[in-house]
């Protein structure tokens, strides 16, 4: 009710989320901070490197929804062409963003080199990590659309040259209810039509003429993709390429990364850390056992360890099909190259089931935060 009255319709995911309503509230409080509240990223890049990280796994649904949203604070229509169309800065992104959806034990203090060094296309340090929680929240929640069947194909948009989309809400595209746009004119022909949009959701747009060419973008994924074979793969397997286990022990969240991002991108920490806390605190009938064998199972596969774990308890708790589920979400959630397996565990309540795809999320968003910090950190004390 309180996501309704303030934003005046509920999207698929936050309806999704809603059986569990004390995370719902921490979840979207995090993520009205990250994309449109006092942060040194414009709106315009806040929702491009949105539509970058979703793309990685080809998650339509979220592609679809901050295109629209980039149009909507002013974005260039021009720039969801593809990578190609966006400045410097941002494709130099690109590498990290891979990097972190795919396989984030590769993420290094040469990364953050990178992006940091002098020049009229570097990012600063406080930019910097703004966008790394933005491409480690997308890339989780991305998992979390495919998991629970939340995404669509995407949605056409019909964009008017000054960047807002005529009589598109997006609410209406959240939820899946846009109607399909007015025909087009072709270049030559001038036109002048008139729109105005007054929707129950409190979105209005005024009048305005367009004398100009009109276009259509697909939001298709694909475009905002450089490197499609570039995947996840076993981190156990690539151990004779000599990357070490990230042992917790030695760079944590708790004593190390929340303090870290708190400082350099102002209470992020604190909404991050009360999304940790809440995943964790939800009820289950299955009990905190398991809970923390997913959590740690996930981590144990992007090559993070816990010295004082037991790992013998995740064959104990999770059967073989949760295990093939959670890894399917968790580590390559697109369709497109591994159908997921169906979540296991008939009797459970579809409640239930959503606490497990949130625990997923959460734990994935944790893992990548955890290694692109501790790279920022090794840039900053080298």
């Amino acid at each position: 009710m309180k996501a309704l009255t303030s934003r005046g319709g509920v999207d698929a995911v936050s309806q999704q989320m809603a059986s569990h309503p004390q995370y719902l509230e921490s979840f979207l409080r995090t993520q009205h901070y990250i994309l449109h509240m006092d942060g040194p990223l414009p709106l315009q890049y806040r929702h491009y490197i949105a539509i970058m990280a979703a793309a990685q796994h080809h998650c339509g649904y979220l592609v679809s929804l901050h295109s629209a949203q980039f149009l909507r604070v002013g974005g260039d229509p021009l720039w969801l062409q593809g990578l190609e169309a966006v400045p410097p800065r941002l494709q130099h992104l690109d590498q990290l963003n891979k990097v972190l959806a795919h396989q984030p034990w590769l993420t290094a203090r040469s990364h953050i080199q990178a992006l940091l060094k002098t020049g009229e296309q570097c990012w600063s340090l406080a930019e910097l990590v703004q966008a790394v929680v933005l491409l480690a929240h997308c890339h989780s929640l991305s998992s979390f659309v495919f998991g629970s069947g939340t995404d669509a194909d995407p949605v056409p948009l019909h964009i008017a040259p000054n960047g807002t989309p005529p009589g598109y809400c997006l609410c209406d595209a959240a939820n899946g209810n846009v109607s399909a746009p007015p025909p087009l004119t072709t270049p030559s022909e001038h036109t002048t039509r008139r729109w105005v949009r007054a929707v129950g959701c409190g979105l209005y747009q005024t009048e305005y003429d367009i004398d100009e060419e009109q276009m259509i973008y697909s939001a298709d994924p694909s475009r905002f993709i450089t490197d499609p074979e570039f995947g996840y793969q076993e981190f156990a397997r690539r151990e004779e390429d000599h990357f070490q286990v990230f042992r917790v022990q030695d760079y944590s969240w708790e004593d190390h990364g929340f303090s870290l991002v708190n400082r350099l991108y102002s209470d992020i920490g604190h909404l991050l850390d009360d999304r940790f806390r809440s995943v964790t605190a939800l009820p289950s009938s299955h009990g905190p056992d398991l809970k923390r064998a997913i959590w740690n199972y996930i981590h144990c596969m992007l090559g993070i360890r816990y010295d004082d774990y037991d790992y013998g308890e995740v064959n104990q708790l999770l059967e073989r099909e949760m295990k093939l589920y959670i890894k399917s979400v968790a580590c390559y959630p697109d369709a497109t190259k591994i159908p997921l397996c169906p979540l296991p565990w008939a009797p459970l309540k579809p409640s239930e089931r959503i606490h497990v795809n949130l625990l997923i999320m959460e734990a994935r968003l944790q893992a990548e935060l955890l290694y692109a910090l501790r790279a920022i950190t090794q840039y900053m004390i080298a």
